[in-house]
């Protein structure tokens, strides 16, 4: 069986418009998109990812509705 993935059922949860926008961090990055830290880190580098957002001094990460939309274009290929 063919089961929905973890991206599609957030983004139902969340609505396609979401009213605000979270910050995700690494370990829930990986779950979502299920890469590894380095392939995200090379990605990024060729702005074939979702930059980060630097949260503190020590602490970076992720708009939840770029890491969507980036797993559902990869569907979409």
């Amino acid at each position: 069986m063919n089961q929905p993935n973890q991206a599609i059922q957030l983004r139902e949860t969340i609505g396609v418009a979401p009213i605000y926008d979270r910050i995700v961090k690494e370990a829930e990055r990986e779950v979502i998109t299920k890469i590894s830290r380095s392939q995200c880190f090379q990605l990024e580098r060729k702005n074939q990812f979702p930059k980060r957002v630097r949260l503190s001094s020590h602490s970076v990460g992720w708009r939840l509705s770029e890491l969507l939309h980036f797993v559902e274009s990869l569907q979409a290929v």
